[in-house]
Parts: structure tokens; sequence; C-alpha cells
């Protein structure tokens, strides 16, 4: 008896167990659920946990509760100076209502609300950037433009029950065949920039040569102008000893100057001399020219001692002293290009010159 009574209950108990089962059904935290029984929504389950419904009769329908994103295949804008570029963007979105969710994409679901969502958030993009110039689009600040967008696809996806939530714009580039213009005009513009750099520092290395230039012509002419006034000054003094001895014996001076053509003319150096033997040139090979010599008297004497002495101890002449002259900016010359003159004596003193006096032979009674 109690076996038959357990063979009878078995049967009863899973066909419970079964009911049980079909009349549970478990929401999860990340999802929402919809009862529905003929197609008709009889209950709403958006807090995760166990719920109840008619066995084989109502059926749960389950959408993701998370924030979900879509990206947007790549699209060509034209912003409002015609200027086409292509526009990358990634929009995130939710469920909010699901009950207007599940009219809005039947059976689609999720994958059908991304299809109609990508669509929004692509008339919204176009939308909006082409109302604005390509300046905008391209700059680094995009956020009120990418605000617009978004408040623009959430208006349009109310009826669909979700919320978009953000809207970023990923890429903003020129098309292929701008970007090739583009960089070339880039290019072009820094090879100018180059350009310009290059002649800049070409016109200052010249004005920098220059200035060197003048002042190597300066330093160069300042500098002959002193040495053609020492010699100028040097041949002077040359000329005066060769005057008082001339005027001390114009014979020996002629004798001295003669002995010195003789050594310059007959050096034996391959040189041929066709001259009459008479001529003035052998005058002191014929004869010494003791006749014609006229020696200073003693009474003179006294006084060419006196101008030896002048001679030999000059006059004290002022100290060297250094250049004062100035170049054409009033600067010392030379010290612009680190030169310093050598001092010279202010003036060379000329030895005092006299004339000599040689007494006459008294005349014959």
């Amino acid at each position: 008896m109690n076996r038959a009574i357990s063979l009878l209950a078995l049967p009863f108990l899973i066909v419970v167990a079964v009911l049980v089962m079909a009349s549970v059904y478990i929401v999860d935290v990340r999802e929402k659920a919809l009862v529905l029984r003929f197609g008709e929504v009889v209950d709403v389950r958006e807090n995760p946990g166990l719920g109840l419904k008619v066995p084989f009769i109502d059926q749960v329908a389950r959408y993701d509760a998370r924030i979900l994103g879509i990206p947007t295949p790549p699209m060509e804008v034209t912003p409002l100076d015609d200027r086409r570029l292509v526009v990358d963007a990634f929009a995130r979105w939710q469920i909010t209502d699901v009950v207007q969710f599940r009219r809005a994409t039947a059976a689609g679901g999720v994958q059908f609300a991304q299809q109609r969502l990508a669509d929004i958030v692509t008339n919204a993009i176009r939308q909006v950037l082409g109302s604005v110039p390509s300046t905008t689009v391209l700059s680094d600040d995009r956020t009120p433009l990418m605000n617009q967008i978004r408040d623009l696809a959430r208006e349009n996806a109310k009826d669909l029950g979700v919320r978009v939530i953000d809207v970023r714009l990923t890429r903003t580039d020129l098309p292929e065949q701008n970007l090739t213009a583009t960089y070339a005009r880039m290019r072009a513009e820094r090879e100018r920039e180059a350009a310009d750099e290059i002649a800049r520092g070409g016109e200052a290395a010249q004005r920098v040569r220059a200035a060197a230039d003048r002042t190597v012509v300066e330093l160069t002419s300042e500098a002959r102008k002193k040495a053609e006034i020492v010699r100028g000054e040097a041949d002077a003094s040359r000329n005066a000893i060769y005057a008082r001895a001339f005027g001390r014996d114009p014979e020996f001076f002629a004798f001295t100057r003669s002995m010195t053509s003789y050594e310059r003319a007959l050096k034996g150096e391959n040189s041929s001399l066709v001259i009459k033997p008479d001529g003035e040139f052998f005058d002191y090979l014929r004869s010494d020219g003791a006749e014609r010599a006229n020696p200073v008297p003693a009474a003179a004497t006294a006084a060419l001692s006196v101008i030896e002495g002048a001679v030999a101890d000059p006059a004290p002449v002022a100290a060297d002293v250094a250049p004062t002259e100035t170049d054409r900016e009033g600067q010392p010359l030379g010290e612009a290009a680190g030169v310093t003159l050598t001092p010279m004596p202010e003036s060379l003193a000329t030895p005092p010159q006299e004339k000599s006096v040689v007494p006459q032979a008294p005349a014959a009674n």
C-alpha cells in the first residue's frame, strides 16, 4: 500500500516541481525584465530578485540595464565653410523606460535599438557640425559641440525609451585627397620661414663682416699715416746730416760718394761698362783730389764741435705718447678691434744747424 502511494506521489511531485520552476524567474542585478502574457506587458521587474509568473502562459523578456556603447561609422560632413571633414563618433546610452523600449523595438531588442540610435546620432552630428565652420570642429575645445550633439540625439531618442548619456567625437580629419594638399601647403610655409631666417642670418653676417672690413681699413690707413710721418721725419734727419757733412767738406763728400759708386759698379758680376777714360767717373782713380780739398779751418773747429755735440746730444724731446686719433664713432683708434697702437715721439727735433765760418787769409801787402 505504501509502495503504491509512493509510486503515485512521485509523478505528482515531479509535476509540482515543474510547475514551480515554470512559475519562478530570477532577475539579475544587471537586467530589467518584463512579464508578457500573450504579448502584453503584465509586470515590470527593475529590481533584482525572484519573481512569479503564470507557468506556460507568461513569458519573461530580459534587457540589459547597464550603460551601453555604440560607435558610429566614419562619415563625411560639410561644415559651414564648405570644407569637407571625416568624423568618427562614439555614443553611450541606457534603457530608462523598459516598457516604452519594448513597444519601440518589439522583438528586435538591443540590436535593433542600436541601429536606430546610430542613425539618430549620425543625423545629430551632421546637423550640429553643418552649422559651424571647420575651424571650430578642428579646434582643441570641442566640448560645446559634443554637448549640442548629445542634447539633440537625446531629444530624438525619447521615443525609444532610452537616454543618450554622452557623445564623443573620436576623430575629425580632412579627407585623404585634401590631406596631401594641406601637408604640401604646410611644408611650403615652413620652407618660406626657413628661407626668411637664413636671409636674416646672412644679412646680420654681412653687417658684421662689413664692420670688420671698415675697422681693418681704418686701422691700416691710420698706421700707414703714422708710418709716413715717421719716414718723412727720418728722411728729413738724414738729409740734415748729409747737408752738414757736405757743408764741412764738399770734396770729401764727393770722394765718399765716388768710392761708393766704384764699389757698386765694379763688382765684377758679369757687367760691362763703356765709359771714356777721361770722363768724370774716373777722376778719383787718376787723382785723390787732395788739391781740391777744403778742410774746415781751426777757427771753425770749435763751432763744428758744438754742432757735433748738439747732434750727438740733441735737445730732449717730448716723451713718447700714445696716439689720440679716433675713428668715425669717436672711439680711440684700434680699441674696438683689440689693437693697441705703438707710442711714438710727439715730435722729432732737428739738430740745430749753424753756418760754418771760414776765416779769410789776410791780403798780401
